[in-house]
């Protein structure tokens, strides 16, 4: 048999790389380069809105709604600028002498050289001596009134359209991330912090969530209030819709300018807060560490300048794009000041209707304030598409290799495990394992023993197809296990870890999380085959006993003792145990060695420990060392050989009699 190579400690298979143990303390948090890839503002805004295909026919309908509720919007003005015509006419007929025609008042205007008041009678619908039409006016109040509730009720519904599409959207893209999740390989998340990975899925899905909202309803209803508008103010006069245009270039640029200034800081701002995040999540799952070591003054201190550093982006971003809309308001009141001096000449000269200057002025309040909105829409769209460039970066990231589509399967699940010449690194670079054969038969118990960083956990992880090989290949009873599909393989596969992860929920469901259609009866057999029973009777709720995340109610060993009741209800083909009792007590080492016993019995095991007292009856040992299976054999016929196996055996008894 040909031995691998492993890698020193500290390189990749070693302890706090890939395949070796996890990296913990404060200074993993600052471990590893980000994977973020450079900003492509216009890629990943084309790609967004691509995204939103399947909801074409909602938006088509949004946008019709929106148009019908900006066309009676944008009609309303006119509608009241009738009103004020009727009033203000009224008013004037009334102060004119009854009994005489509109051109005769005028012509006496003019004899008396008021020119500039008989130019206004002129051009208004006045009769002389009438008065004030009230049912004129309510008749176009009341049309006014229904025109905008019609409005209101259209922009309601397609508020509710809206919702739809981005809910419908996000729904799709947290869909897709948590399928990607499933697809990402494990050198994936070796090299991502966890709270980084968690804050992409949540804080930017969130915050891609609510720009979208706020952005799609809002650009619709600006833009096509801009043409309506726009329209409207040409009708009435075009040299004041040639002075209320003149400021629009100027907005433009403003606008232009300070979004520019404002997108690299949403961007740093995102990519800080993914960093905190990372953060803070192991600073909270470590610190127990964390205050063991003294580290809570540089813990605190990181913290402090991960905080400092997602300050100074997010007041930067905030501030700098918070002067858009002061900056349009102002141009939009010079605008102001310009259309009413030159309206009020207007209507003096006869040129216009007061009713018509009224009109316009609030159609160039409502020309500003979409101009406005959409220049204000410039953090939501730089914040937004920042967090969606994240969020597609997780999507683009290299995916593990995909199951076959026919994927085989053995004919018969005995437990026979072939390593045939394999070959395996994490960099291509850096050989780490060169042409390994080993053959493990049904029912053998094969315990993996050695250094730390000699590389013991990778068999299992390349076993499990956690990672695949470089050359080689592994069978299950004759079978590829790169034919088979993952979930199949796995599914034959139970394993047992140093860390024994338990969920929020009874210990029942806990044991019963490898078999979903398990019993109740099958899951206290599994207990008591387990040692795991006898504790959970002296429970007030027993089996029903809810546990939280780090299952707080137990101890580590009981905890233990559950994950291998899990596995053991589960039946798997394969076992893997991986220093299943490197952290308890003797006593309950001898109760987890009780459930183990059980739990191989017929079964194929890989044993991964350091303690040698606990793999004595297993089939074969396999020493590692530097790199190499220096040794194998039974325990008996090891120690005998007096190498390598003999010396860690020999080390560890006198370390017990001397402790």
């Amino acid at each position: 048999m040909t031995t691998p190579k492993q890698p020193a400690p500290g390189k990749p298979g070693g302890p706090g790389g890939p395949g070796g143990a996890p990296r913990v303390g404060p200074g993993a948090w600052m471990a590893g380069p980000s994977l973020e890839k450079s900003s492509d503002f216009t890629g990943s805004a084309k790609r967004l809105l691509r995204s939103l295909r399947p909801e074409r026919a909602l938006i088509v309908t949004g946008l019709a709604l929106t148009a019908v509720s900006v066309a009676l919007t944008v009609a309303g003005p006119k509608i009241l600028g009738t009103a004020t015509d009727l009033i203000f006419n009224g008013a004037i007929s009334a102060k004119l002498p009854a009994g005489a025609d509109k051109e005769q008042v005028v012509a006496g205007l003019r004899e008396r050289g008021d020119d500039t008041f008989a130019d206004m009678i002129s051009s208004m619908d006045v009769v002389p001596g009438e008065g004030i039409d009230f049912g004129a006016v309510g008749r176009v109040l009341l049309v006014a009134l229904a025109v905008y509730l019609v409005a209101s009720l259209l922009a309601v519904i397609q508020g509710r359209v809206t919702t739809r599409v981005v809910q419908q959207a996000m729904y799709r893209l947290r869909r897709q991330v948590q399928d990607k999740l499933s697809r990402l390989p494990l050198s994936y998340f070796d090299r991502q912090q966890r709270g980084e990975v968690l804050s992409r899925v949540t804080n930017d899905i969130d915050n891609l969530s609510q720009s979208m909202q706020q952005t799609l309803s809002m650009a619709a209803n600006s833009l096509l209030t801009i043409v309506g508008v726009l329209a409207m103010m040409l009708w009435i006069s075009p040299l004041l819709a040639l002075v209320a245009l003149v400021t629009v270039p100027l907005s433009m640029v403003v606008a232009a300018k300070i979004g520019a200034r404002s997108k690299p800081q949403f961007i740093q701002q995102w990519a800080s807060t993914g960093k905190l995040n990372a953060h803070i999540e192991e600073m909270y799952t470590g610190h127990t560490l964390v205050s063991v070591f003294g580290r809570r003054d540089e813990a605190a201190e990181t913290f402090t300048e991960q905080n400092d550093k997602l300050y100074q982006a997010s007041f930067k971003a905030q501030f700098i794009s918070g002067m858009i809309q002061p900056a349009m308001m102002f141009i939009g009141n010079v605008n102001y000041v310009l259309v009413a001096v030159i309206g009020g000449l207007r209507v003096a000269s006869g040129s216009l209707s007061l009713g018509d200057v009224q009109a316009f002025i609030q159609y160039s309040r409502q020309f500003t304030q979409p101009l406005s909105q959409l220049a204000s829409m410039a953090n939501l769209v730089q914040s937004g598409v920042a967090s969606a460039e994240r969020v597609f970066a997780l999507l683009d990231a290299e995916e593990q290799r995909p199951d076959p589509d026919e994927p085989a399967k053995p004919e018969r699940i005995e437990g026979r495990v072939a390593f045939e010449h394999v070959n395996f690194s994490y960099k291509e670079d850096e050989p780490l394992i060169e042409d390994l054969s080993l053959t493990v038969e049904p029912g053998q118990t094969v315990a993996i023993v050695g250094p730390t960083g000699a590389g013991k956990t990778t068999l299992v992880n390349l076993l499990m197809r956690f990672y695949e090989l470089n050359a080689g290949r592994i069978t299950l009873d004759g079978v590829d296990i790169a034919e088979m599909s993952r979930a199949d393989l796995r599914s034959r596969t139970g394993m047992v870890l140093q860390d024994a992860w338990l969920f929020g929920g009874t210990i029942a469901d806990n044991i019963a999380y490898g078999r979903a259609d398990a019993t109740r009866e099958e899951v206290v057999e599994a207990a008591r085959a387990t040692q795991v029973d006898p504790f959970v009777r002296t429970l007030p709720d027993g089996y029903d006993t809810v546990l939280d995340e780090e299952g707080g109610t137990v101890s580590a060993g009981e905890k233990q003792l559950i994950t291998i009741a899990r596995a053991f209800l589960a039946e798997p083909a394969i076992l893997i145990l991986d220093e299943a009792t490197s952290s308890v007590d003797t006593r309950t080492e001898v109760l987890i060695q009780r459930a183990m016993r059980s739990l191989r019995q017929g079964r194929t095991s890989f044993v991964i420990a350091h303690r040698l007292s606990t793999i004595r009856d297993a089939d074969l040992i396999l020493v590692m060392e530097n790199g190499s299976i220096v040794e194998q054999g039974t325990h008996d016929e090891l120690i005998e050989a007096g190498g390598s196996y003999q010396r860690l055996y020999a080390a560890q008894f006198a370390e017990a009699v001397t402790t």
